[in-house]
């Protein structure tokens, strides 16, 4: 491997992000590894980046109609984080089904496995999706929503929560395009969402021009739109296929042999992230005591830490194809050397990141409202949550790591012991116990990420992920 990485010439950085944005039909498998991780990377984290825009732009408008808007967009997104939960645990198998598939040369058994994960993620979507259309308002009463923030936000809840199989497919479909190493193709993907939901969420939130005023629920309408016609166009590149991927007719249907298989390791996949994701709730749940200003401050400095964060989960995804793929390919050192490294430049970016919070929170969180109450509880959940950002960096790159290899048990025991038996109790006896407030929460946050990137690093070190069968 040593000998091909010096051999291999390395055009220049510019002409590497070029080929990364257009899409690279470089073989990840070989090569200076290096410009592999750069050129998974960069459509990875932009299309990450463009993901983290859709919370963004909603918060940036929505703050423009009060607290109780913007405690109904952090109520409802609590609860969305269970779909995300189930989502991302099956994006997990199925990237790391299709990356193996890649790296072995077996393109019709990639494009069969991302059949088998269309087919399951279409069918959660009605089970999740109907019931929330009619159920919204309760669930947001059992939030702790007050009586107004539920007047304010049912609309909202109803489009948000009912369409949220939109979300599912989004990732599902893309997590074929990364396990393929098609990285470009996803990133344009959510280019097509994000315009069409910077169009028009200003225009039916405030009622511009012909569309009606909806208000929140206007926010909630914008995104599901961009979503969905973002999700019908993955559907047709699917279809169409590219160098890496393509779905034939005489593949769509179901195999029970490798549907069992993905849904096998994407039972504890889910579990993972549903453990995260639970966890976000009862922290949601333990910051609404304090009061919707409260609320309102904790919703606005997570939707920007969401925005610099998932640039870096894009970076993460590049470690869980590479493993992937070299472990089709017969090649864990190199593996396992794309690990590290990608998480060494992880935690430059969000360290460089966290200094600027650090700085500047005040002002960043001034982009987004200009309520006098709410300013100064989102800067400091900022700056708090910035010293957790090494955290983030490790831990993140180090448990993709184990899910591009198959081996989503790992993940979700630390999950299980970082959050729960860790993160909730320390967050109630802080804020509570303790008198912080919410201050309690966030610090608990902080705590939580480091120990879970502890024991991410001490187990990848141990090597058992080499050896995983998907």
């Amino acid at each position: 491997m040593a000998t091909e990485q010096v051999i291999a010439p390395t055009p220049p950085l510019w002409s590497s992000i070029r080929e990364a944005v257009r899409g690279s039909h470089m073989d990840f498998t070989t090569g200076n590894l290096n410009r592999a991780i750069l050129l998974l990377a960069i459509p990875m984290v932009l299309e990450m980046a463009l993901e983290s825009l859709f919370a963004v732009v909603d918060v940036f408008w929505v703050g423009r109609l009060g607290a109780n808007a913007v405690a109904t967009v952090g109520l409802t997104e609590s609860l969305i984080s269970l779909v995300f939960a189930i989502g991302l645990g099956i994006s997990l198998s199925t990237t790391a089904m299709v990356a193996r598939r890649i790296g072995e040369k077996d393109a019709a058994g990639a494009a069969v496995a991302g059949v088998q994960a269309i087919a399951i993620g279409l069918a959660i979507s009605v089970l999740v999706g109907v019931p929330c259309v009619f159920y919204a308002p309760r669930l947001l009463r059992l939030m702790g929503a007050s009586p107004q923030v539920v007047a304010v936000g049912s609309g909202y809840a109803r489009i948000a929560l009912g369409g949220s199989g939109a979300i599912m497919m989004l990732f599902l479909n893309n997590a074929i395009f990364r396990g393929a190493g098609d990285a470009a193709i996803a990133m344009r993907l959510l280019w097509v969402s994000n315009i069409i939901n910077l169009i028009l969420d200003p225009c039916l939130i405030f009622g511009l021009g012909p569309f009606p005023k909806l208000g929140v629920t206007g926010a909630a309408l914008a995104t599901f739109t961009g979503r969905s016609i973002g999700v019908l166009y993955q559907f047709y590149r699917l279809l169409r296929g590219s160098e890496r991927i393509r779905i034939l007719r005489n593949q769509i249907h179901l195999d029970p042999r490798v549907l069992l298989r993905l849904l096998r390791v994407s039972v504890t996949g889910v579990l993972q992230f549903a453990i995260a994701h639970t966890s976000w709730i009862g922290l949601v749940r333990i910051v609404s005591i304090f009061g919707s200003a409260a609320l309102a401050g904790y919703t606005i400095a997570i939707r920007i830490l969401i925005f610099v964060l998932l640039p870096s989960w894009g970076l993460s995804n590049a470690a869980a194809t590479l493993v992937g793929q070299n472990l089709g390919a017969k090649k864990p050192e190199r593996a396992q050397i794309s690990v590290w490294r990608t998480g060494f430049y992880n935690m430059l970016f969000l360290g460089i990141i966290g200094i600027f919070f650090l700085f500047f929170a005040t002002p960043v969180v001034r982009l987004f409202t200009s309520d006098p109450a709410v300013i100064p509880l989102a800067a400091t959940c900022l700056r708090i949550l910035s010293y957790g950002n090494i955290g983030y960096a490790y831990g993140m790159v180090m448990l993709q790591a184990f899910n591009g290899a198959g081996d989503t048990v790992t993940p979700t025991i630390v999950h299980f012991f970082g959050f729960w038996i860790l993160e909730i109790p320390l967050a109630y006896f802080l804020a509570i116990p303790a008198h912080m407030g919410a201050n309690g929460v966030y610090i608990s946050i902080v705590v939580a990420e480091y120990a879970i990137a502890g024991a991410g690093i001490l187990l990848f070190r141990r090597g058992r992920w080499k050896g995983q069968q998907i």
